[in-house]
């Protein structure tokens, strides 16, 4: 069994008679109530701003009568500071253990310890595995192979591919990866999500680019104007967050001034091209 660090996630345990009521109040995603860590899926979720743009998202999943969370390490202290704040008096312990845990990524055969299946909507990624430090010392200490599947596939990471309070749930796709639980109640940055639900006003979306000669934060150019810009480059291909409707013509879309390939994720619900709303 081959284990691969992911290196740039910190991981937070939240624990208590109303750790899950907390989370499913506040971030996007349907958040499991049960589990034992021993191969349920994890639930992809988001913290919005109340504008709707993302300050936090990764998996969820439940092992040991608590919620396992990761996030990347670039909003882990802005994550933690947040989520103590929305607990107020509830009863609920967050541990932050970026000091003692680390998490990991298996792909073919099943892990051992606390694992999740890590599947968004029908992209199915593997395994994210949880462990104290001293019980990774085996592990690959890359997460190469991790990157170049996720891109490969269209899937945006926070830190990787975008900053904090940059992009909203629809750029990233959450809303067709099951990232969002349009069910429940109401959470925070609910209505800005909902109302682009319904009135179809998701503009940017995820490609994947390939050949690609440039580095992350590289500006999409079609027709002459700028569409988006390319996340971590992984041999050559880039996950972007473009505006569909610049590009109309895919053979002209460049990214520092050399000419790239232009592909949708199998996933993708939407089309090269797709116009605005008029709402927008």
């Amino acid at each position: 069994m081959t284990i691969h660090l992911r290196a740039d996630r910190a991981l937070f345990r939240f624990s208590g008679p109303e750790a899950h009521r907390l989370l499913n109040d506040v971030v996007t995603g349907e958040i499991p109530s049960t589990g034992e860590g021993t191969g349920e899926a994890a639930a992809a979720w988001a913290l919005l701003s109340a504008q709707g743009k993302i300050l936090a998202e990764g998996l969820a999943g439940h092992a040991d009568d608590a919620l396992w969370l990761d996030v990347h390490q670039s909003v882990a202290d802005d994550f933690f500071k947040r989520m103590k704040m929305y607990r107020l008096r509830a009863q609920v312990v967050i541990d932050d253990l970026r000091d003692t845990h680390r998490v990991g990524f298996a792909q073919d055969e099943e892990p051992q310890g606390i694992r999740h299946m890590d599947r968004l909507g029908p992209v199915d990624m593997g395994w994210r595995v949880i462990a104290p430090i001293e019980a990774t010392a085996d592990w690959v200490q890359n997460d190469t192979s991790y990157q170049q599947q996720r891109i490969a596939l269209g899937i945006v990471h926070q830190g990787n591919d975008f900053p904090a309070n940059d992009a909203f749930a629809h750029d990233i796709g959450m809303d067709i990866l099951e990232g969002i639980d349009f069910a429940k109640g109401c959470y925070v940055g609910q209505e800005v999500v909902s109302r682009m639900k319904h009135r179809g006003t998701a503009r940017r979306r995820p490609v994947i680019v390939s050949g690609v000669e440039a580095p992350a934060g590289s500006a999409v150019v079609a027709g002459g104007k700028e569409a988006g810009t390319i996340g971590q480059v992984a041999d050559g291909m880039a996950v972007a967050i473009v505006r569909l409707d610049r590009i109309t013509d895919p053979g002209t879309v460049t990214v520092d001034g050399k000419p790239v390939e232009i592909a949708l994720p199998v996933w993708a619900d939407y089309r090269l091209g797709d116009a605005v709303s008029a709402d927008e």
